[in-house]
């Protein structure tokens, strides 16, 4: 029996029909670049800081469940 190890992120996020409902337990910060962790995952319209520069983002998930920041 064949193995087939091909796996895509993406696959499995379009088949789980999540959509705009993508739950979160980290981010790259746009305006330093740095991996933020979480310890309270976050989703759509939930408000985030980075722990290096300290910059407040606004998280808004679209239906394809990419995750962009608008800066408050």
């Amino acid at each position: 029996m064949a193995n087939d190890f091909h796996f895509d992120d993406d696959d499995f996020a379009k088949d789980s029909g999540s959509g705009g409902s993508r739950v979160l337990k980290e981010f790259d910060c746009p305006g330093c670049n740095a991996n933020n962790p979480v310890d309270e995952t976050f989703t759509d319209g939930d408000e985030v800081r980075c722990n290096y520069c300290g910059c407040e983002y606004k998280a808004l998930v679209n239906q394809e469940g990419r995750v962009r920041f608008r800066e408050l």
